[in-house]
């Protein structure tokens, strides 16, 4: 189904430039927004921590973190990657039922800076990609000691926030074959330089 979708890039209308411009880059420009982003995803993981200390009941707990997880997503999907980044992701089907994702991006100033802070995209990226490896690591857990019951919840931290970040990379980076040709062009250069100089190649 992956293969059958189309890519379409259009740009985010840039509702907040002329207030981002006032502000400093190394301001957090939308301290609510950075607070949110943080928070779900976070409160989700320490909730899987101590719910075993704090309740018995595994059905409280799990309606907890899918909640956590899904306000996450949601929050993170729309609101804070557009404030934080100037970026947007999301799939839609046209009248003939073909799939479509489209990726938005904030232009660019008629200056030509950056109307993003470079503490809030820190903020941003270090939070999308630090918590998904977390959820990977509760999984190879839950699964290696038996936790079965468990499971299903780690697995649903791993693909809301994993579905995320693969967004995001996608948004940031560009379509699939962009990112097929960097990784066939960083294997290229590897290769090469193994050749070169055999005996002395180190990962860059």
């Amino acid at each position: 189904q992956d293969s059958s979708d189309d890519i379409e890039d259009v740009s985010l209308f840039d509702a907040d430039d002329d207030v981002s411009r006032r502000s400093k880059k190394s301001k957090i420009r939308h301290p609510v927004a950075s607070f949110f982003h943080l928070f779900f995803r976070v409160s989700a993981i320490v909730v899987y921590l101590l719910c075993e200390l704090l309740t018995s009941s595994f059905i409280a707990c799990m309606v907890t973190i899918i909640l956590l997880l899904s306000c996450d997503f949601w929050a993170v999907k729309n609101v804070t990657g557009r404030l934080m980044v100037g970026l947007r992701w999301w799939n839609q089907v046209d009248d003939d039922g073909r799939s479509h994702w489209v990726f938005e991006a904030r232009k660019v100033s008629a200056q030509g800076s950056k109307t993003s802070s470079e503490a809030e995209s820190r903020i941003f990226w270090l939070g999308l990609i630090t918590c998904p490896m977390i959820w990977v690591i509760f999984a190879f857990s839950a699964l290696f000691s038996f936790k079965v019951k468990w499971l299903a919840v780690v697995v649903m931290g791993v693909v809301l926030q994993g579905a995320n970040l693969y967004g995001y990379i996608r948004c940031k980076v560009g379509s699939r074959k962009n990112l097929t040709s960097m990784a066939t062009n960083y294997l290229g250069k590897q290769f090469l330089r193994q050749v070169r100089f055999p005996g002395f190649w180190k990962p860059s």
